[in-house]
Parts: structure tokens; sequence; C-alpha cells
């Protein structure tokens, strides 16, 4: 029994030793105050005034009083409720916003301790912004409209400036000012804009201007370009067209050389063969004519022998009188022969090559043809100088109707005759023409005079004396001599 009643004591003892502690515990925590990071606690009584900041302390009651100091950022409106003047004396109305807080350090929080640490919030701000417009009127005094609108920055920075030493006195800082808004009831700050809104309004119509100056320029360049670029484009179409036709007449050119080299090929070796034709065709007739004369001078040579004196005193007059009128024709025939030759090169030259070798081909071949007369007539002339003067007077004669065609001739290729009378007697007109073929007429005569060397009247006996003579008997064949054989 004592041991349980001496327990049941200890028991009690302990229980009231932890109320005592718990009771002592609570009571040291309600003395206990902590600061935290946006406030500072202000202890003041025993022992003096103190500040903490960021930690905790005990404060002793009766003896010890402690209240809390806010460190936040304070923000509120700087409108002064009165006009503002400018240096202009231009009323303006001014609306700002400033953010104020206490200095951080043991003086500031202790003389903003001493300001506001028995006034509300409201109160403090109050007393703040009375400061601060203040600053803001003299501060608006000192500049213009334009400097207040153009410039807030530098509003700003001059009222940090002149608030800076104030502030101070009361422990706090300025952390920014905005001004938020400037306004004048003479519309003096929405005039002011118009120099600069038609000074902008200007520029913007003189860039637009020159922006659609210069679109036109680049427009009008670049239709040029594309101008210069389509000429180019054209010149090189046409110059390729042209390029494509020249190859295709060169082409043609050369198509139609090569047909007129065949051709003319063709026609130089069919002219040779005609011209050999030719030539062996007079050859032959030379021969044959050859051959007919050697058949002549056999059947005359007995007359030849008969006739030799009469020959031998008429050798000379026959010279004079056909010899030399058969040269005389033969280099007229020549003479013929080369003028057609030229002619008919000189025709032949203005015609393609072909035509050129065909010419000269017939050209020859009309030499060659002369030239064969002109051999047959000194042939014909060997021949005449065996001839007595009977043949010769017959030759004359029998040429003479040839002699007067020839010299009517010229008449005869004439298509037209156009007339011309003056007048002038009997000696104009048609009686001209028919004097003149009279002329040509009676001048036969004289030519054959030049041709026999005598006048045509003794010609004429003698034609009749030849006439009159009886032909003699031809001479009998000289029989051939035989050989006798042994």
């Amino acid at each position: 029994m004592p041991e349980m009643s001496r327990m049941v004591e200890i028991w009690i003892f302990a229980g009231l030793g932890v109320m005592v502690l718990l009771f002592l515990m609570s009571g040291m925590a309600r003395l206990y105050r902590k600061a935290g990071p946006h406030e500072a606690l202000i202890v003041y009584g025993l022992g003096g005034t103190r500040v903490v900041q960021g930690h905790g302390t005990l404060v002793l009651p009766m003896v010890q009083v402690c209240k809390d100091l806010s460190l936040e950022l304070m923000s509120f409106d700087v409108a002064p409720q009165q006009d503002l003047y400018t240096k202009q004396g231009v009323a303006v109305t001014v609306e700002a916003v400033a953010q104020i807080k206490v200095k951080s350090d043991r003086e500031s929080v202790l003389t903003a301790a001493e300001q506001f640490l028995t006034k509300s919030d409201q109160e403090r701000e109050g007393l703040i912004r009375l400061v601060m417009e203040g600053h803001l009127r003299g501060i608006i005094g000192q500049l213009t409209v334009e400097e207040i609108v153009k410039q807030p920055e530098m509003v700003s920075d001059r009222m940090r400036g002149t608030c800076a030493e104030d502030m101070n006195k009361m422990g706090l800082e300025v952390i920014s000012f905005t001004i938020k808004e400037v306004r004048d009831k003479n519309e003096y700050i929405t005039n002011m804009g118009k120099p600069d809104v038609a000074r902008i309004k200007r520029d913007a119509d003189v860039a637009t201007a020159e922006a659609d100056r210069d679109t036109a320029i680049k427009r009008a360049l670049a239709q040029r370009e594309s101008a210069v670029a389509k000429a180019q484009a054209d010149q090189e179409r046409v110059l390729a067209e042209t390029l494509s036709l020249a190859k295709q007449a060169e082409s043609q050119r050369d198509l139609e050389v090569k047909k007129a080299q065949f051709l003319e090929v063709t026609k130089r070796q069919q002219a040779q063969a005609d011209k050999a034709y030719d030539i062996q065709t007079n050859i032959m007739q030379q021969q044959v004519i050859a051959e007919q004369v050697k058949v002549q001078q056999i059947e005359k040579e007995q007359q030849v022998k008969v006739q030799e004196a009469e020959i031998n005193r008429r050798e000379k007059e026959l010279i004079a009188t056909v010899l030399k009128p058969a040269e005389i024709e033969r280099q007229r025939i020549e003479t013929l022969a080369a003028a057609e030759k030229q002619r008919l090169i000189a025709e032949a030259e203005g015609q393609a090559s072909s035509i050129r070798a065909q010419g000269e081909a017939e050209s020859e071949i009309i030499f060659k043809k002369g030239e064969a007369e002109a051999k047959a007539m000194n042939v014909k002339a060997e021949a005449y100088q065996e001839y007595n003067q009977a043949a010769v007077i017959d030759r004359l004669f029998a040429t003479m109707p040839e002699i007067v065609k020839a010299l009517a001739s010229p008449l005869a290729n004439v298509d037209k005759i156009t007339i011309v009378s003056t007048g002038n007697g009997d000696a104009s007109g048609m009686n001209k023409i028919t004097a003149d073929i009279a002329k040509m007429a009676a001048q036969v005569p004289a030519l054959f005079e030049t041709l026999s060397g005598m006048p045509l009247s003794e010609l004429l006996g003698k034609v009749r004396q030849l006439g009159d003579k009886t032909p003699k008997p031809p001479a009998a064949p000289v029989p051939p001599v035989v050989e006798a054989t042994k």
C-alpha cells in the first residue's frame, strides 16, 4: 500500500512538471517574435531601440514593446488635383505612378520608423504623395509641353533625382516614377501633334510618290528590257530564218550547179560526138571531092597535054582572073567562119556552161566547115588552072545570078520598111529605094569586069567567039605501055 501511494505521488509530480514545462514553452513562444523578409521589427523599451530583420528576437513583456514596419513596395498614383503650368504657361494635367519603399539599411529603417511607425498606410501614402506632387509641380514648371510629352523618361529621371534627398530624409527610396498621361484643356497637345502628323503625312505621300515613281521607272525599265529582249529574239529568229533560207538557196544552187555540170558534160560529149561526126563527114566529102578531081584530072590529062601551050600562055591570065578571086573567096569564107565563131562564143558566154560547150562545138564545126570549104576551093582553084578561058567565062556567068541574089538578100531580111518622106523631089520615099536598087544592079557589070580583068563588051565578044567555034574532037587515048615478058 505504501508503495502504491508513493508511485501515485511520483506520477502526479511528473504530470505537474510537464504541465509547467508546457506552460513555460507556450509563454516563451508568445514572447518570441520573428521578422520576415518583407518587414522589420522595431523593439524599444528595456535595452533601447533595436531593429530586427530576417531573424527573431525575445520581447520581454511589460518592459519592451515590438512593432513591425513593412518593407514592401508601395505603389500609388501621383495626380495633382490642380493644373500644373509649364514653362510656356500652358496648364496641363499630369498623371503618374510612383513605386516607393523603405530602404533596407538600419539607419533608413529607424528613420522611416520615426516618421511612419504610428501612422496607417493611407496616412503614410498621403504624406509621400504630397511631397511627390510638390516636386512634380516644380519640374513641370521648368519644362515645355513638348519636352513633357516627347521625353517622359527625362521627367522621370528628374523626378527621381529631385525627390531622392527628401525621400532619404524619410528613410525611403524611389524605385520608379512613370508618367501615365498628360492632358490639357486647350488642346495644345493635340494641335502640337498636327504639324508632325502633317509632316509625317507629307513624308508618307512623298515616299508613296517616290515609290510609285520608282515602281513606274522599274516597270518602264522592265518593259524596255522586255522589248529589247523581244527585238533581239526577233532579230535572232529573222537571222536564223535568213540563214536557213540561205542554206536552202545554197543547197538548191549546188543542186542546180551539179545538174548544170552534168548537163554540160552530157552536152559537151554530145557536141564532141556531133563535131567528130561533122568533121569526119567533111573529111569524107573532101576525100570524095579529091577523088572526083583526080578523076577529072585523069580524064583531062590528054587534053592538058594537047592544050599545054595554050595553058602556059593563059596561065598568068588564069591566075589573075580565077586564082586570086578564089583566094579572096577563101579568105572571106574563113573570115566569116571566124566571125561566126566569135559571135557564137559571145552568145554562149551569156548562157550556162553547158550551152557554152555546145556553142564552142558548133563554132568549131563551122570553122572546120569553112576550112573544108576553103580547102575545097583551093582544090577547085587548082582545077580551074587547067580550064581554058571558056570555062572561066562560063563560071562567071553561072555565078552571076547568085551574086545578084546575094546583093538583094539584105532587102529580103527586112520585115518592115517605114518611109519618112521629106518631099525633096524625086529622090525621096519609095523612089529613093528603087533608085538604090537600080544602082546596085548597075554595079554588077563593073563587078564582073573587076573579077574577069576585062571590059564586059570584050567578055561578051569572047563568049560569042567561043560559041561560033566547033569543039575539038577529044584526043585519042594513049595506049598503055606493056613490057614484054620473057
